[in-house]
């Protein structure tokens, strides 16, 4: 498909005459079309209210801030005219039943990053499309990231951008602000592989495993250490941001589990933010894990499981998973390293 299609177009193109195709195709476009409400609310910022201000907690503890919830009824009123018959949000306590006989869910994370609001810094949405295929409830959404028949995530910044992928690569879309409509700027968006570049939450590493401390110490190692080369680091603290600037120059992103309580098993979420974010990044030529196993390979036991995360270029999520496997026997890690630390020299 030609760049600067529209997202409608592209749409439409895709799904022919396959009428479960369509639906899909429907309730992609709606999404967008809901996004783009609350893009205008974003760059409006104050102007349009004291959208940072915490109004109360999310089903699973989380602060949540008044763009959350205007974020999450725009999505939720908007699925009601759609094919979809169960909607899961970041916000609900447990998923929603909307249109009896609709054949599709909808899981979706309304505004990542929301602590970021009154900051100025890129916050988004991600959502997860997955067949009901004779579910009811909310295990329509309780389905391995491998059923997901489309994927998406939105970044409200400088650009309103949307990744895509419908099952065969990853587009990219831009937001057309003078006429509120998507369209294709980036047709087949690959992870580029050669970027010495990783994105992590440095402060939390006394608390992490050995694996992942490893990893990071040969890292910070440079041309000193077992890698034989200099990394940058970088962290935004906007899982949204963070994908789309490996979308665009590659490296590996991490959040790792680690001894904290509420950290034990990961923080973020498998059903509405993993998911969505590991088919985007697999389909960019990618790779996304937990330190152990394939994200889309996992089933999920509740709305709001949380997980490990580790995204990236193939190659750098490949070590991730083997220093856990074993970071004793990694042939290319000298006994020279092996007392080095972040913040030991």
């Amino acid at each position: 498909m030609d760049s600067f299609d529209s997202l409608s177009r592209y749409l439409r193109q895709w799904a022919g005459r396959d009428g479960d195709r369509q639906a899909v195709g429907e309730t992609v476009e709606a999404i967008a079309g809901a996004a783009v409400e609350v893009a205008e609310l974003i760059g409006q910022g104050p102007l349009a209210g004291a959208l940072a201000t915490v109004v109360g907690e999310n089903a699973d503890g989380d602060a949540q801030k008044a763009l959350d919830v205007r974020a999450n009824d725009l999505f939720l009123d908007t699925m009601r005219g759609t094919p979809v018959a169960i909607f899961a949000s970041e916000e609900g306590e447990a998923a929603l039943t909307l249109n009896d006989g609709g054949s599709l869910a909808v899981a979706i994370d309304p505004l990542d990053g929301s602590s970021n609001i009154d900051t100025n810094v890129s916050v988004g949405t991600i959502f997860s499309v997955l067949p009901m295929a004779g579910r009811r409830s909310e295990t329509a959404v309780l389905q391995p990231g491998t059923n997901q028949l489309a994927a998406g995530m939105l970044v409200y910044g400088p650009q309103t951008t949307l990744a895509l992928t419908l099952g065969q690569g990853t587009a990219l879309f831009t937001l057309d602000r003078r006429h509120g409509r998507f369209h294709l700027t980036r047709p087949d968006v690959e992870i580029p592989a050669a970027r010495r570049e990783y994105a992590i939450n440095a402060s939390n590493y006394r608390y992490w495993d050995e694996a992942m401390r490893s990893y990071i110490d040969d890292c910070v190692s440079g041309t000193e250490g077992p890698r034989g080369a200099d990394f940058n680091m970088r962290w935004i603290a906007s899982l949204v941001a963070e994908a789309s600037r490996i979308f665009a120059r590659g490296g590996i992103f991490l959040y790792p589990r680690d001894s904290r309580p509420g950290y034990q098993h990961g923080r973020l979420r498998l059903v509405y933010e993993a998911n969505p974010i590991a088919f985007l990044v697999e389909q960019a030529g990618g790779a996304a894990t937990d330190g152990e196993r394939r994200i889309l390979d996992i089933q999920p036991s509740a709305l709001h499981q949380r997980i490990p995360f580790v995204f990236g270029s193939s190659d750098k999520v490949e070590r991730v998973v083997r220093y856990h496997a074993d970071p004793h026997t990694i042939g290319e890690r000298s006994p020279l390293f092996a007392n080095r630390g972040l913040f030991r020299s």
